[in-house]
């Protein structure tokens, strides 16, 4: 806003008496408000990296560590052993007294000796985090060995940690042993192949592990020592950025709002809620006023990923993609009916309050202005394909009001879609209805969504929210604890009055939303309309099924003594073998966020232990008792392949890296290329609930998202995602494709019911 009120601050006019200069009072107050919000920014981003640069000490204990010194040297005492005089021999100052000199060689001496003492601090912690061996010890049993290695992880960690503070002490993901790495992928393969296909397979595993792969290993190993992590980089690059299809469908996901709950249904109202509950969190963000996420609250994870959770879009190349995050931003851009528009989300300073909100999103529901030739489906480039967006990007959107417009765009908070349909369950059509809002937030028209920013928050007519999120950027936990406290504050802490609009007043003299200009040519509308042919194709082969389990949830898997993520794991495998009979070569995501910039790794759920179970479950000759004896054995080999993932034994990332580096070596691995080709028909995922103290699951456990999901990995295969909502209900999210005789998103939920079912009853419950 302060562009515009630069614009009017001052004025003057040329008279014969001279000049005539006009201020205007509440412009130039405006400004500099605007600019002291910025330098308050940047004090705090100085205040912040110093105090997160000395953690686990704190600025505090600089001032302990100078008076103890100061204390010995008044008492006579030395404690440097003669380092403070060598110091003060050294020093290029000639007009201080004896004493002053005294006293600046012991300020200098204390801190050196403080810097020292937090790097022993860091070390110790760090290599104290690099132990993972708590992970597999039996659960509700704790060795001495880890009781003492929890105790010592909490000495050495610093107290009221802020979001990053943890960043310099987490440990290097290790690169795993190259025989390892071939025996466990020989292990995941062996249910999927015959005899003869898996001794090919052994073949080439053993003639890469002794001839090609040491010297792949190699670089990977010098990598490792010299990059914070030795995988996400490449990750990044080639998996994400390097891709040319359309990244909708194909790359991002999205989130849900509440299942059975609509805290109101005046569309502008929830707008300005959930918005200013969002721009809180990315104050507390800026501020690193959030907690580093921990496990058994005490062992950080990565926060890496939250630096690109705003002001940040993925800008299109002909070869690559690049993620563009931008320092600060103060607007967002909302796209309603094909127009966009420019919302300030600051005024004097301050952030601009839900009642503000909700007045400036009912001027653009209230606004009867036709879009501009060209604009209501511009954002169908951003669903096509990559290489062709990049070369319209450059042909037409690099001068004049399509530059100025694409750049508010890519420099918004985030991007909002006003939708003028409705969405959510339907009591009357609860299968169709949640299939439906699934298949919105996924892809929507496939033009009204800009798929290239950070995420998309999209609000329906009738009060229901969701998000489209960026997948380069950072993985669903990320934003899932975004969203977490989104919901939270929107219902807990900001409420509604009793029409259902925002409390609280509103500052009248706020500017409106301003239309984005744009001049699109007839030649960049054919290409419009081409993305838009090849996204809609894409979208309508989406064939999506969202459906509740509420026959049990996490509270009876427990009483079964075994992991609830094992426990639906294995179900799904025995529903896939329902559905076609057979096995496949399947992804479950894990994370590696206990290393510096970890990110994900694949657990292998198929497993010679978990294909037996599902083969014994339907073979009617087998007893329940051998049926369970195998999922026990299944149950335990998933929890370990889990736990090696998590703690950098994981087998796929380690793969990747190889064949990157043998190509940047332009040398050729029969093994790798094949291991890298091979198709995941089956791509599962759970979204975990991470502040479980935001809601009361217990009494109220239809407040929390119903979850996300997203689109199938392979043509003929499944992508299903789940979230285990508090203890008696699982949220399911299947995609598929129609265009596949092989898949149908229904009868494969149909099978996931009955797998789980059929599991509980081998226990017997009562």
């Amino acid at each position: 806003m302060a562009e515009a009120h630069q614009a009017v601050a001052f004025q003057f006019t040329v008279t014969p008496e001279g000049i005539d200069l006009r201020l205007s009072h509440e412009a130039l107050k405006q400004v500099y408000l605007s600019g002291l919000r910025s330098w308050k920014k940047k004090f705090a981003r100085i205040k912040n990296s110093f105090i997160t640069g000395v953690y686990p000490a704190s600025p505090s204990s600089w001032f302990f560590v100078v008076i103890a010194i100061m204390g010995t040297l008044f008492a006579r005492v030395d404690p440097s052993m003669g380092m403070i005089e060598k110091i003060k021999e050294h020093l290029p100052v000639s007009y201080l007294s004896h004493q002053g000199q005294s006293i600046l060689s012991a300020l200098l001496f204390s801190t050196g000796l403080w810097f020292a003492l937090i790097m022993t601090m860091r070390f110790i912690l760090k290599q104290l985090l690099s132990y993972h061996g708590w992970m597999y010890e039996q659960h509700g049993k704790v060795s001495a060995k880890t009781k003492l290695w929890f105790a010592l992880v909490k000495i050495f960690s610093g107290r009221d940690p802020m979001l990053y503070s943890y960043q310099a002490v987490l440990p290097h993901l290790p690169v795993p042993g190259i025989k390892d790495t071939v025996q466990r992928y020989l292990d995941s393969v062996r249910p999927l192949m015959s005899d003869e296909e898996f001794k090919r397979m052994t073949a080439l595993a053993k003639d890469f592990e002794g001839s090609l792969a040491p010297r792949l290993q190699w670089y990977l190993k010098i990598k490792s020592w010299w990059a914070s992590n030795y995988v996400s980089d490449w990750w990044e690059d080639y998996i994400y950025l390097r891709g040319r299809g359309p990244i909708m469908v194909n790359s991002n996901y999205y989130a849900m709002d509440f299942l059975y709950v609509t805290p109101t249904p005046i569309q502008a109202a929830r707008a300005a809620n959930t918005v200013h509950a969002i721009l809180l969190y990315r104050r507390k963000l800026t501020r690193e006023e959030l907690k580093p996420l921990m496990i058994q609250d005490c062992l950080p994870m990565c926060s890496a990923q939250y630096e690109h959770m705003f002001n940040t879009c993925r800008i299109p190349g002909v070869d690559t993609d690049t993620i563009q995050h931008y320092a600060d931003s103060k607007h967002i851009v909302v796209y309603h009916k094909g127009r966009f528009f420019r919302v300030w989300v600051y005024h004097g300073g301050r952030l601009l309050n839900p009642k503000e909100l909700e007045l400036q999103f009912q001027h653009i529901l209230n606004d009867p202005s036709p879009p501009q030739p060209g604009e209501e489906k511009l954002a169908a480039l951003t669903a096509g394909e990559r290489t062709a967006w990049a070369k319209a990007r450059k042909t037409y959107f690099r001068s004049g009001k399509n530059l100025q417009a694409l750049d508010l765009v890519e420099r918004a908070v985030f991007f909002v879609t006003l939708q003028d349909d409705e969405e959510g369950l339907r009591t009357e059509d609860p299968v169709n209805s949640l299939d439906a809002y699934a298949k919105s937030l996924l892809h929507g028209k496939c033009y009204d969504r800009w798929f290239d920013k950070s995420f998309t928050f999209i609000v329906f007519k009738n009060g229901k929210i969701g998000l489209n999120a960026e997948h380069s950027w950072a993985d669903a936990p990320v934003v899932g604890h975004m969203w977490e406290f989104v919901l939270a504050t929107d219902c807990f802490q900001l409420g509604y009055n009793e029409e259902g609009n925002c409390k609280g007043q509103a500052d009248s003299n706020l500017p409106v939303p301003q239309r984005l200009q744009w001049e699109i040519s007839e030649e960049c509308q054919e290409v419009i309309e081409s993305s838009l042919t090849i996204a809609k194709a894409l979208a309508d082969d989406v064939d999506f099924h969202t459906f509740p389990f509420k026959e049990f949830g996490k509270g009876l898997i427990k009483k079964c003594r075994t992991s609830p993520d094992a426990f639906i794991q294995i179900a799904l495998q025995l529903a896939h073998y329902r559905d076609k009979g057979k096995f496949c070569l399947t992804y479950e995501a894990s994370m590696t966020r206990l290393f510096r910039e970890g990110r994900t790794e694949t657990v292998r759920s198929c497993t010679v232990e978990s294909s037996d179970f599902a083969k014994a479950m339907m073979n009617p000759s087998q007893s329940n008792e051998e049926r369970l004896k195998l999922f026990r054995l299944a149950a335990e080999k998933h929890q370990m392949l889990y736990r090696q993932a998590m703690t950098g034994g994981g087998i796929d990332r380690h793969l990747f890296c190889l064949y990157v580096v043998s190509k940047y070596l332009g040398v050729d691995s029969p093994f790798l290329k094949e291991v890298l080709s091979e198709p995941w028909r089956l791509s599962t995922s759970q979204t975990p609930i991470q502040q479980v103290e935001l809601f009361d699951l217990v009494n109220h456990p239809e407040y929390v998202s119903c979850g996300g999901g997203f689109g199938p990995v392979a043509d003929d295969g499944y992508g299903v995602s789940y979230i285990i909502v508090g203890e008696n209900l699982i949220n399911f999210h299947i995609s598929g494709k129609f265009s596949s005789h092989e898949t149908d998103s229904h009868r494969f939920g149909k099978h996931i019911k009955e797998s789980l079912l059929d599991i509980l009853a081998l226990f017997k419950l009562d």
